[in-house]
């Protein structure tokens, strides 16, 4: 059985999504506001994250940065929001997916089922290692050379990502479909983007991340490391 975290505000929408979902064979704890969550998130696990933008007190944006400086748990932002500018900014923050109101239950299903079998078909290292690059997984430290550097959410997700394939030439597409979901409605741009920011958090280890032109970028390992 599916575990999910329904953050938001409204009773009468927690009480139609948790229907919906419980008779779908999930179990769904509500909980209505940003700190309630961050609490709940320290003593149990979820296997997915349903998250309310607008909220009193903590809003969801900042429980999404919060929730992705330890956690790799989905999420999906579900508002009233339609404007590309916030569905662009929960991306950045690392939110998996974005639905707003009204939205039918059906697809709101769909997404949820489909994200937590892409997450439970994902091997999560404890470690990784590519160059002088280290990742450790559990602790979402990523360290260069043997000093620790901080990474945003979303670079530290492309980083794995990369390392996990590295030497395989990953297209912008394939970036978009795993860091933002299918839905996303940017364009390609916005990859470049993060990957100019992740280039220079890396420093000279940043160079190891190629550009394939009219494609989309490859990390190389060493040779010495082949």
């Amino acid at each position: 059985m599916d575990k999910i975290l329904l953050v938001e505000d409204e009773k009468r929408m927690q009480e139609i999504i948790s229907d919906y979902f419980q008779v779908k064979d999930c179990k769904v704890i509500c909980v209505n506001q940003g700190k309630e969550a961050l609490s709940i998130l320290e003593k149990e696990s979820f296997d997915l994250i349903l998250l309310d933008v607008m909220m009193p007190g903590i809003d969801g944006f900042t429980v999404c940065k919060e929730v992705r400086l330890r956690y790799e748990t989905p999420i999906i932002f579900i508002t009233a929001k339609s404007d590309e500018e916030d569905q662009l900014y929960g991306y950045e923050l690392g939110a998996d997916d974005y639905v707003t109101k009204p939205f039918s239950l059906g697809v709101l299903y769909a997404k949820v089922n489909s994200l937590i079998k892409r997450a439970k078909g994902t091997i999560i290292e404890d470690k990784l290692k590519v160059n002088d690059i280290c990742i450790d997984c559990k602790k979402l430290e990523v360290t260069v050379g043997g000093e620790e550097i901080k990474l945003a959410p979303m670079e530290y997700r492309m980083l794995v990502y990369f390392m996990r394939n590295k030497n395989q030439v990953i297209t912008r597409d394939q970036l978009i479909v795993r860091l933002w979901g299918y839905d996303f409605e940017g364009n390609d741009r916005v990859i470049d983007t993060h990957v100019k920011k992740l280039r220079k958090a890396l420093g000279k280890s940043g160079k190891a991340i190629r550009t394939i032109m009219k494609v989309g970028y490859k990390l190389e390992v060493a040779t010495n490391e082949k």
